[in-house]
This record gives C-alpha cells, sequence and structure tokens, in this order.
C-alpha cells in the first residue's frame, strides 16, 4: 500500500469522499482507481482562525503502485510501512503465577499482556467491579459520603475509567498503537486508533475495560475484586507472597505494583517494608470552568460548530516568576466530578462522555511543586501534604463535600457574579480560595492566569469559576526500580502512574506492558 501525508482540507469540506478525492489528486490518479483507503492519523489544524483545516495521514490501495511511487516527489507519499508490536509467549505455565496489584491502565495491559503469553496472571484489585462501582460513585455525587473501597480513584479501570478517556502521549513506542488498537477492539470508536488526539470518554471506558478483562480471563487469567494487598511477604531480599484483606495468604515470585496514583495506604506500607523510594515533584491546583461554546469561539472563530471538528480544546503553559502554571487534562464538553478516595477529604478531577456534549469546558489548572517546596519530609511528604489540602477544603466548603469554589474575577481581587453553572456534584460553596491554596500553588495561579488569557482569549474571564482542589494530578511518589523494573526487592515490580513511572492512560498502559514482558523474561530464565 502507499502512504500519504499532510492531506489538508478545508473543515468544511472534510468528509470520506473529499478525503478519497485529495488523495487520488496528490498521486495523479483518478478517485475510481483507489481501492482501500485507511485513515492512519487526523488532526486539526487551528493556527490560522480564518482557515481551520482537517490534516490526514492515509494508506491506500491503488493499480501501479511502483510506478506512483517512482513518480512521487516532495517526501509526502512513500511505501506504507508501520512498526508492529508483536506480544511474547512463554511457551509454558509458570510454576507461581505472577500477581498484580491493581486493575488500572498499567494493571490491565500487563494482566493481557501475561494473559497473552500463557502466564495465567492474578489480579488483584481493592476496589469493584466497574458496573457497581459506578453505582458507588453515583451515590456520592448525589450527596453521599465516599466509599474508601470504591471511588473515582478505585476499582475496575482506575481512576481513567472516571474522566475523558484521553489516550494521547508523547511517548514514541510501537506498543502506543497496539494500546490503542486494542481500545478499539474492547469498544472504543474507532477514531481511537488514529486521531491525533484520541478520547474515549467515560461512558465507553465502563465496556472498554469489561471486555478487556473478559479477555484476560478467557485467556486463564483470574480478577479478584475486592481484594486489597494488605502485605508483602519478603524473605532473603525477594518476595515470597502477598496477604489479601489482612488475611488470605498468596505465595507468589513476581508481583506488579500498578496500584495508582492514590493508594496512600500501599504507599505507607511499602516504606514500613523499606522499599527504596523517593518524593517526586507533582502539581496541584484547581479545576477552571467555562462554556464551551465560548472556547469553541477562541479557537475555531467562524468554523465554531462544525461537526466534524467537535467541541475545542486546549493546553497552555505560562512560566511566571513563582512557579510554572499549566493546564492539564482539559475536558472539552465535560463535568468537574467529585474524587475523595477518603473521607473528609474533597477532591476534584474531570470528566467527559464520548460526544463531549455538555454545557461546560474545564481543565485542571496546575502549580508545578517541587519536593523542596513540601512542607513534610520524606518519601511520602507530597503525600501528606496533598491530604491535608484536601481536609482543609472540606472544612472550608462546610463538611458536606461541596466544593470550595471562586470565580476568576473574585480571585484575582475584581469581584464578579458567576458566568456559568458549576457541573461540580455534590455543589460548591463560593469562598476565598486564597484561604485553601498555600501561597506555593495560588501566588503562581493569580499571575499566570491574565497571561493564559492574552494566550486563549477568555480563558480569564472574570465569571470564569476554579473549584478545588485538584490535588490527584500524579503521585507524589516514585518506587525506585532498576533497569530490570524490578525493586531492590527481588520479585517486585514498581509499575505505571502510581509508582510514578507514567502520566496518562497510553503511558500508563505501555508501562505495564514493558513491566510484564520484564516478567516474562524474569520466568522464561527459570527454565
Amino acid at each position: 500500500m502507499i502512504r500519504i501525508r499532510d492531506i489538508s482540507l478545508p473543515a468544511r469540506e472534510d468528509g470520506p469522499e473529499a478525503l478519497k478525492l485529495a488523495a487520488a489528486r496528490a498521486l495523479g490518479a483518478g478517485a475510481g482507481d483507489i481501492g482501500t483507503l485507511k485513515i492512519r492519523r487526523r488532526s486539526v489544524d487551528a493556527r490560522h482562525r480564518g482557515d481551520v483545516r482537517v490534516i490526514y495521514t492515509v494508506d491506500l490501495a491503488v493499480p501501479g503502485e511502483e510506478a506512483l511511487l517512482r513518480r512521487a516527489s516532495g517526501g509526502k507519499i512513500g511505501p506504507a510501512r508501520s512498526e508492529r508490536y508483536t506480544p511474547p509467549s512463554l511457551g509454558r505455565e509458570p510454576e507461581l503465577r505472577p500477581v498484580i496489584a491493581g486493575f488500572g491502565p498499567a494493571g490491565m495491559f500487563a494482566g493481557l499482556v501475561l494473559a497473552m503469553a500463557g502466564a495465567r496472571p492474578l489480579i488483584l484489585e481493592r476496589g469493584r467491579d466497574v458496573d457497581t462501582r459506578a453505582a458507588d460513585v453515583e451515590r456520592f455525587w448525589g450527596g453521599g459520603a465516599p466509599d474508601p473501597a470504591s471511588n473515582v480513584q478505585f476499582g475496575e479501570g482506575g481512576a481513567g475509567a472516571f474522566s475523558d478517556g484521553k489516550l494521547n502521549t508523547g511517548i514514541k513506542n510501537p506498543r502506543v498503537q497496539w494500546v490503542l488498537d486494542r481500545f478499539v477492539e474492547f469498544g472504543a470508536g474507532e477514531s481511537v486508533a488514529y486521531d491525533a488526539k484520541p478520547h474515549v470518554g467515560t461512558d465507553k471506558l465502563r465496556l472498554v475495560v469489561k471486555n478487556l478483562r473478559q479477555r484476560i480471563t478467557r485467556l486463564g487469567g483470574e480478577v479478584r475484586f475486592e481484594s486489597a494487598v494488605t502485605g508483602v511477604d519478603i524473605r532473603r531480599g525477594r518476595v515470597t507472597g502477598v496477604t489479601v484483606n489482612g488475611g488470605e495468604s498468596v505465595p507468589c515470585r513476581e508481583l506488579i505494583l500498578a496500584v495508582g496514583h492514590s493508594a496512600r495506604d500501599t504507599f505507607q506500607l511499602l516504606e514500613g517494608l523499606g522499599v527504596p523510594m523517593e518524593p517526586k515533584a507533582f502539581a496541584m491546583g484547581v479545576r477552571i470552568e467555562h462554556l464551551q461554546r465560548d472556547i469553541d469561539r477562541a479557537q475555531y472563530g467562524e468554523f465554531a460548530g462544525i461537526a466534524s471538528l467537535g467541541a475545542a480544546d486546549y493546553k497552555l503553559v505560562a512560566h511566571t516568576p513563582r512557579g510554572t502554571v499549566y493546564t492539564f487534562c482539559m475536558c472539552p464538553g465535560g463535568y468537574v466530578v467529585a474524587a475523595a478516595s477518603e473521607t473528609g477529604g474533597v477532591v476534584t478531577n474531570g470528566m467527559s462522555c464520548s460526544p463531549r456534549d455538555g454545557e461546560n469546558a474545564n481543565s485542571a489548572l496546575l502549580t508545578g511543586l517541587s519536593p523542596e517546596q513540601f512542607p513534610f519530609r520524606g518519601p511520602l511528604g507530597g503525600m501528606f501534604w496533598q491530604r491535608e489540602l484536601e481536609q482543609r477544603a472540606f472544612r472550608l466548603a462546610g463538611g458536606t463535600y461541596a466544593a470550595p469554589a471562586q470565580t476568576v474575577g473574585s480571585f484575582l481581587g475584581r469581584p464578579h457574579e458567576p458566568s456559568l453553572a458549576p457541573s461540580y456534584r455534590p455543589g460548591v460553596r463560593y469562598t476565598d480560595l486564597h484561604r485553601l491554596l498555600p501561597r506555593e500553588i495560588a501566588e503562581p495561579l493569580a499571575l499566570a492566569l491574565p497571561e493564559l488569557g492574552r494566550r486563549l482569549a477568555g480563558f480569564d474571564h472574570p465569571g470564569s469559576v476554579m473549584t478545588g482542589p485538584e490535588t490527584r494530578s500524579s503521585s507524589p511518589v516514585r518506587i525506585l526500580r532498576g533497569e530490570n523494573r524490578q525493586s531492590a526487592v527481588a520479585g517486585l515490580y514498581p509499575c505505571g502512574e502510581g509508582a510514578g513511572y507514567a502520566g496518562g492512560i497510553t503511558s500508563a498502559a505501555v508501562d505495564g506492558m514493558l513491566t510484564a514482558e520484564a516478567v516474562l523474561a524474569s520466568l522464561s530464565d527459570l527454565t
């Protein structure tokens, strides 16, 4: 097949027939000559608001490919070549099944690779299956208390199951495409395989994780819910087993820790066992909401509302004298959600469904923080700072799991009424966010907002609403590991976002795959 890069279509003319015609024109062929056409990449170029375009890379079959390739010039046309990932095979069942703690993206894809290799992994997930979990979360959002065993952070699918389901990543690895293809196979939209900024949506993610789990179990793996790892048995510097729910003992020689960035009790367990860890730089701040139609106009101008463009997003950064501020996990047409996993604390996060058709847009607005700034010392200093801020927010908002909120204008000293209805449930309580946020966070935010408003019109609109705190953007801890992906404790494999080695669904999934491959290499060495 032939690959054509950088096919540029005006946004108003985007569509399958226009794409086919443009591909044929690039080749000097007739549209009728083109057989199979497969989209490999799609992106939106909105750098010029008066001429928003959709950019494609496609693979296609056409008669006389060799002659067409010889005539091609300019570097945009060439043979279709892709680096493909092939999952490894163990060739036999291990004497002891490898154990995975956690069934978020890292644990799911580690489990899938191990199961495909014939290793029959045992996956222990402290939370509940995704359907039960969704009901538990809905009760919390409706005014109940968070369930520490089943919430936005813990349960089948991990924290990503209640998010926008963004799958874009900056890492370059053939495993990335394999992960995207699996998402499509298990129920995500086809565009996930080729969009430059792929997203699944929390509604479809629930189907994906169930189908992935069922594939693992059909291949001989096992997933146990409500099964927290409460102890790790170590003898002579090596893992020999785990304790589940404070009672059951499960022998193992390989333990993949894919526990997520909110497994605070696990971090404390590991510290007590002497597992090497260190504090990691991370970020905290607030969620900021705007009307989605305003973001669409700011990004697309007169092209706002064109169906093929969808809801507009953004990614912004500002470097201030007091620290770097950036947007993260932007959710077009989404919702700010209650994401606490402990009683007595308030945590915010963002979520979108697959259509991204909510009235508001939101994103995290975060200040980068280094371990030197943490008020608490030791490997878990950032974790304790998170908890302190979450508990302060709970008290400030009245102890009902409402979240503290403030308009941008009021935060900057120019009182202003909200220009939108905040989406956070069970509700917000307007207050002074300077009473919530330490100066290490509040001062950079105040300096950055006007600068970000110059980069994206309306971002610092005085009626926009900030809701806080956003504390769980990434892990505040790194569990140290060597080149063989093992901790100093042999057989212990820290993995994914919670261990400090990933920053999103796809990068966590790839880290899980690489860790599974390291486990398989270790198992092969035992033969």
